[in-house]
């Protein structure tokens, strides 16, 4: 079987085949389809079931840099491909690529799978969401893209973003430095995500203001949090109490997202963990939202989502 795909320009047939023709060259590779340039239309030639996959892929990527989008990475055509070929399990169709804000490079930043798509929109819709699943899905990325999004659109006045820091026990004093130092490593997760949306000098200048905020899980404790964006990361390692503080220091006009992965907990064993417990309490309280991630949600290396998806199948067979 064949089918045609039609051309608007040059220019657009050299941005669908990237660099070196590799684009087409990794989607006739993993369709296992023949793809060939003719003038002004692209002919596909392979089985019905892999031509109809590849020519809605092609016909995706097309609408996308029609609509202006000027970049295709590996990595984003690695997510498409994904989701075309499984588009019942990563929601092909309903994952629609939605941009958030543009990063410090001019890089779209949003969505790229099911998953990720209802995260962000549940954070758009509610005022507490939790993100919990796996790593390389994107929980803290889009969370601080969210929140820089709603700084800019005047939502909220200061970002705030806090993690518990377990591996010191909460006691940060022997550590050099201010507090900012001896915080900086547990969080730098988030410090990278955020230096890929704003420059860096306006982020230094916001850190010295206070409308960035970066500081441990214990420093929250007796604070009332209003119109603010606040970010709890690694809330797997939170104790039930901790867990309960950081909720109910919500103020008015604010918003919190809590990210964590409940298989990766540092918690001594037998201490309760406050995100399974939250999970637990919370779920039915309107204004709440839980969003779980799966394996077809990591957007890392390729091998990264098939590490995840063996050990989650280890894990159901004990």
């Amino acid at each position: 079987m064949n089918k045609t795909i039609k051309l608007m320009s040059t220019e657009e047939a050299q941005l669908l085949f990237g660099p070196g023709d590799e684009n087409i060259k990794v989607i006739e590779k993993d369709f296992k389809v023949k793809i060939t340039l003719r003038a002004d239309f692209l002919k596909l030639n392979g089985t019905a079931t892999n031509i109809k996959k590849a020519s809605g892929l092609i016909g995706y990527i097309l609408e996308a840099i029609r609509s202006g989008q000027t970049e295709l990475g590996r990595s984003d055509l690695h997510y498409l491909i994904s989701n075309f070929r499984h588009p019942k399990k990563a929601g092909a169709k309903e994952a629609q690529e939605v941009n958030i804000i543009r990063s410090s490079s001019s890089k779209q930043i949003g969505p790229r799978t099911k998953g990720q798509h209802e995260y962000v929109e549940a954070i758009k819709k509610h005022d507490i969401v939790f993100g919990i699943g796996p790593a390389g899905t994107g929980k803290t990325y889009l969370a601080m893209a969210s929140a820089v999004e709603a700084f800019k659109k005047q939502e909220v006045r200061r970002i705030i973003l806090t993690r518990p820091a377990i591996e010191a026990g909460e006691s940060l004093g022997f550590l050099p430095g201010d507090m900012y130092e001896k915080i900086s490593p547990y969080l730098r997760p988030l410090y990278d995500a955020l230096y890929d949306m704003m420059e860096a000098e306006t982020i230094e200048k916001y850190l010295e203001t206070g409308i960035i905020e970066v500081a441990p899980l214990a420093y929250m404790r007796g604070r009332t949090l209003n119109d603010a964006f606040i970010i709890l990361d690694e809330a797997q390692n939170c104790t039930a109490e901790q867990m309960k503080m950081f909720l109910t220091r919500l103020g008015f006009d604010s918003k919190a997202v809590i990210t964590g992965d409940m298989t990766q907990s540092d918690l001594p064993e037998g201490k309760p963990i406050g995100l399974l417990q939250a999970q637990d309490i919370l779920a039915s309280i309107a204004g709440i939202k839980f969003i779980y991630f799966t394996g077809f949600d990591v957007v890392r290396h390729a091998l990264v989502q098939q590490i995840i998806e063996a050990y989650d199948k280890t894990n159901r067979a004990k």
